[in-house]
């Protein structure tokens, strides 16, 4: 065979060596850059970095949704999520969109304040049913075995705190009205409960009103001001959170009654608690809510990497009694 041949020959197959270790570095090397992610996917439940978490709650017009929502986008961005932070206004029909984009947007976990124990019931399901683990906070839904978690404070203990201090400070007797959240959530009808187990054992502790004024300081305000037109006679008003409460004291205000009647409430929001120290309420019950919001993050990143959340499903965070004595130990729904 002549020399130039030969060489070419070799040259031939040298660069077809070249091409093909090419090609197979490049297949192995994109398999390569893969196979972490996925040997990482197995071992940690699917977390990858710059996961997203939804947040999705009731309007931050209320104090205390803000800070659960704030709280929760903190601890998810702290844990290296990406976080979208959403609100369903209470409308079930805009809670539906807000967890179908949710999943569209393949979320890794969906932390929701629900906007209703039953009709969340179907959307949570849904979710699951993709793939996206929901952690629940603040307030139940009516089925088990379909969010991950449902971690809400103990309203039954908070409402008979607050009540038996409603009682204290009414020294047994009087009239009273009280005011009860949505009839769609759990809260309200555990809360009213709460007091009356509390109230009921004094007979001279006359309700004379009950209305809902569906978590609404306005709508509060307004029923409020239509009770004091039928009658004055009243020493006392309950409320089943602090944003009835505060429209309940904006009424009596107005009427000149308030010096006169105790009012109570139920969250520990940074207004009731200046309300107390004004004077003007006599006390409210704390829920921890940048607590529960927290927990319910952890436990979706422990989710996420183990697929376990090491956790019963239900869990109660205790609330605390707040009044003129302890006020200036609290801060944004939690202790200083």
């Amino acid at each position: 065979m002549p020399p130039t041949r030969v060489i070419t020959l070799a040259l031939s197959v040298l660069l077809g060596c070249t091409t093909l270790a090419a090609c197979g570095s490049g297949g192995s090397g994109g398999s390569s850059a893969e196979q972490p992610a996925t040997s990482a996917s197995a071992s940690s439940g699917g977390a990858t970095a710059g996961g997203l978490i939804a947040i999705i709650t009731p309007s931050h017009d209320n104090p205390f949704f803000k800070a659960e929502a704030e709280a929760a986008k903190a601890q998810a961005e702290k844990l290296g999520y990406q976080t979208s932070v959403a609100s369903h206004d209470d409308d079930p029909n805009k809670q539906s969109e807000l967890i179908d984009a949710a999943i569209s947007r393949q979320a890794k976990a969906i932390i929701l304040d629900n906007a209703g124990a039953d009709a969340s019931i179907g959307p949570v399901r849904k979710a699951a049913q993709g793939g996206i683990p929901v952690f629940l906070i603040d307030r139940e839904i009516n089925a088990t075995g379909v969010a991950k978690a449902q971690i809400v404070s103990n309203n039954s203990q908070g409402a008979q705190l607050v009540a038996q201090s409603f009682v204290e400070a009414m020294k047994s007797k009087g009239n009273y009205v009280e005011l009860v959240g949505k009839e769609s959530d759990t809260n309200a009808s555990v809360r009213s409960k709460g007091f009356a187990d509390v109230i009921s054992q004094y007979p001279d502790m006359k309700p004379v009103a009950k209305e809902s004024a569906n978590w609404d300081q306005q709508e509060a305000f307004t029923k409020m001001e239509t009770i004091i037109q039928k009658s004055r006679d009243i020493q006392g008003v309950i409320a089943g959170n602090d944003t009835m409460a505060l429209g309940a004291v904006a009424a009596l205000k107005a009427a000149g009654l308030l010096k006169k009647v105790v009012v109570v409430g139920f969250d520990g929001s940074p207004d009731a608690i200046a309300a107390i120290k004004a004077g003007e309420m006599h006390a409210t019950a704390l829920q921890p809510a940048a607590l529960g919001a927290t927990s319910a993050v952890d436990q979706a990143d422990q989710f996420i990497k183990t697929g376990k959340t090491g956790k019963d499903e239900k869990q109660s965070i205790d609330c605390e009694l707040v009044t003129a004595d302890n006020a200036d130990e609290f801060g944004v729904f939690a202790r200083k």
